[in-house]
């Protein structure tokens, strides 16, 4: 979880191929955040490297946003 000053969110954060069932609740301060927080146990597992497209849905608006992360350096960009 984030700890730098800012106003701390709930995010639901799923594979964007992947039903939302398999979701997973973070508390971060950004969309972004709560995207690599999440990637962030997948490039453990990452074979040399790839990148994934998250689907982050904050629990308080229902606003969703799409990010794919390259799992082998963190970086993190909107859905083409």
């Amino acid at each position: 979880m984030s700890d730098d000053g800012q106003s701390v969110q709930r995010y639901s954060v799923h594979a964007r191929h992947a039903d939302r069932r398999h979701a997973r609740v973070v508390e971060e301060a950004s969309f972004e955040a709560a995207a690599v927080a999440y990637a962030e146990d997948l490039a453990e597992a990452a074979d040399g490297g790839g990148e994934i497209s998250l689907v982050v849905r904050d629990l308080a608006d229902g606003r969703e946003h799409c990010f794919t992360i390259h799992l082998d350096t963190g970086d993190a960009a909107p859905c083409g």
